[in-house]
């Protein structure tokens, strides 16, 4: 009997990709999805992105860096110390004020880390590293050693993390298999040409009594288009910068010269600032 898995990760609120990549699932016949991480921000989507989610119902789902950053910016503890934490804070706000508190606390409760066994084998999941969902240990570039640090606990099998926006097989330095489904939302190559992949990426894995009987690393196109006009429709924050990633697939999160210019233009770190301001005067 094969168990066939969508392994998916980094939507980051792109409604018209997650969209495509629930109807691909559904055409190949998945008996469980799992989630790796980063929902929200800075598409357009939230109650959408939610139902989608909703009816994946994924067995597995572990936390990512953007997920706490959506947490954080909606409960109104983002510091405002460089151009790119007002960035999140101000995206987060635009997620608080379409959705519940509910729902942050739901994500606000997602672990960072989790281990279970299918078949013969033990995976272990998580956004990046089992203790740590941000940095760049372990960008598709890095050295094994740095991979090596994923089997450091429960000593699983297989390790499957997300983060980096790549699709990755690669091998620890004991030969464990480590896989990253790439981003449904936001794929990102550091090589142009391959970069103008921008389809909708994740990964169906098939497992049987055996191990891994297959790998299937799905690029499912969509209205990128689409995308943008209904982050215009929703007034999504940062429009330009959408529109750009939107365009290339590149993103502008951590170009702080840019973003400092949008945030200045539209007055964004103010409009925080009294978010909190409105937050503080509810208790």
């Amino acid at each position: 009997m094969v168990k066939r898995i969508a392994v998916f990760s980094d939507v980051h609120g792109n409604v018209h990709a997650f969209e495509a990549m629930l109807a691909d699932a559904k055409k190949q016949g998945i008996d469980d999805s799992w989630f790796v991480g980063d929902l929200l921000m800075p598409g357009p989507g939230v109650k959408t992105i939610w139902q989608i989610f909703d009816e994946l119902n994924p067995s597995v789902v572990v936390r990512g860096n953007w997920d706490d950053l959506v947490v954080n910016g909606a409960r109104g503890k983002m510091p405002l110390v460089k151009p790119s934490r007002v960035y999140f804070a101000r995206l987060a706000q635009y997620v608080a004020e379409h959705t519940s508190k509910d729902l942050i606390d739901r994500l606000a409760a997602w672990p960072l880390h989790r281990v279970l066994k299918v078949g013969s084998l033990t995976f272990g999941l998580s956004h990046n590293l089992p203790d740590l969902d941000m940095g760049q240990a372990l960008f598709p570039t890095q050295p094994t050693e740095n991979f090596d640090q994923l089997f450091e606990r429960e000593m699983p099998d297989v390790a499957i993390y997300a983060h980096v926006h790549h699709a990755l097989l690669r091998y620890a330095s004991d030969e464990r298999v480590i896989l990253n489904p790439g981003s449904v939302g936001e794929p990102f190559n550091g090589w142009d040409r391959l970069q103008k992949d921008t389809r909708a990426h994740y990964l169906i894995l098939d497992i049987d009594s055996q191990g891994i009987a297959n790998l299937n690393f799905r690029h499912v196109p969509y209205d990128r288009q689409a995308e943008l006009d209904l982050a215009k429709q929703f007034g999504v924050p940062y429009i330009y910068l959408y529109q750009r990633t939107m365009a290339t697939g590149r993103v502008d999160t951590h170009n702080q010269e840019l973003v400092d210019s949008q945030n200045k233009k539209y007055g964004y770190a103010e409009e925080y600032r009294n978010y909190c301001r409105h937050l503080a005067d509810k208790k």
